[in-house]
């Protein structure tokens, strides 16, 4: 160690190592122009400083970037990361979301190396015709790519064979299907990972049991619509507001418990009272928010997981639902204390 500083920790009371950030780097295998990133973006900031402003990490400093590094490694977001090190999320989920992720990038390159070999025979069979093989991985890749078109005529066959939509009046039925129609079925050329979402996602369409689920979360929508409040196109407004204040919050960093964010969480739950169910909207909440709670598979989170592959922006949506839902179980157990 070509330098090592002692300081006096006054949380502590007594003396402890620290390192520059130079030597941190060097001792978890890193760069200093990461360390520095890490601390920007608020995922470990250092304990110290000297009195000219440098950065000094203690060893549990040090852990915690070790533990960045080895998550980085393993394939790790740093939105997860700083999920799991803040315990929003919980280690056997973070594994279990990471395996499915890495199974899925898995399944990608045996596709794409698939493609590769059959070209590459393409072109033995072929001497004659040199450079054709190009063409003909371009006709592959078509052959398996669901472009936009594809993807819309799929889902609205689906809706139509699982009924899901019958019993609502058709500008709602429009207004159900706006952040999905927005997002996934932008009219942009997949990739092959995101064409293996794709397939995962046709394969949970065509399973009875999502269709279950998903009439069972969306029956307070379904009740809404038949007496709404609002006009579907106000409704789907107000929705895309609530959307833009969640990812604020999220950007800001606001907590669950924040006043800010708990407005957010009023406002979102009870877009779903109707006519016929407002009543009391203490109890309209609790009741609603529990059931929102209540009502999530893991089909639907798979689901979910799978959007933000063939759309990364769907993480936007995602992200803020899981606010939103934070808030929520806040707000009940708050309720229920009082």
């Amino acid at each position: 160690m070509d330098h090592e500083v002692i300081l006096l920790d006054s949380n502590q009371g007594s003396n402890q190592h620290t390192y520059s950030i130079g030597e941190a780097a060097k001792m978890i295998g890193s760069t200093v122009k990461t360390i520095r990133y890490y601390d920007e973006i608020g995922l470990v900031h250092p304990s110290l400083h000297t009195e000219g402003g440098h950065r000094l990490y203690t060893p549990q400093d040090l852990w915690r970037l070790e533990l960045i590094t080895t998550l980085r490694y393993l394939n790790f977001g740093i939105p997860d990361i700083r999920k799991l090190m803040s315990g929003e999320l919980g280690v056997s989920q973070a594994l279990d979301l990471q395996m499915e992720a890495l199974e899925t990038q898995i399944g990608t390159l045996s596709s794409m190396l698939s493609i590769l070999q059959q070209a590459k025979q393409h072109e033995a069979e072929t001497p004659l015709h040199a450079g054709h093989s190009l063409s003909y991985v371009s006709s592959l890749v078509d052959s398996i790519t669901a472009h936009a078109k594809k993807r819309k005529q799929f889902v609205s066959a689906k809706m139509k064979e699982s009924h899901l939509l019958d019993g609502i009046p058709q500008e709602w039925r429009v207004s159900f299907l706006h952040f999905f129609d927005k997002y996934l079925m932008k009219d942009t050329k997949m990739s092959a990972e995101q064409t293996m979402a794709w397939n995962e996602i046709q394969e949970i369409i065509n399973d009875p049991g999502y269709f279950a689920d998903l009439a069972r979360l969306e029956l307070p929508f379904f009740t809404m619509a038949n007496h709404p409040q609002v006009e579907a196109e106000v409704w789907v407004k107000k929705m895309e507001e609530i959307r833009i204040r969640a990812t604020e919050a999220l950007s800001k960093q606001w907590p669950p418990d924040s006043p800010a964010v708990q407005a957010i969480v009023q406002d979102f739950v009870m877009l779903y009272a109707s006519n016929e169910r407002t009543g009391d909207p203490e109890v309209f909440f609790r009741t609603q928010a529990q059931y929102m709670l209540d009502s999530v598979t893991e089909r639907i989170l798979r689901f979910n997981r799978l959007c933000m592959v063939v759309n990364p922006a769907w993480s936007e949506i995602v992200d803020g639902i899981n606010l939103l839902q934070e808030g929520m179980r806040l707000r009940l157990q708050q309720m229920e204390e009082d």
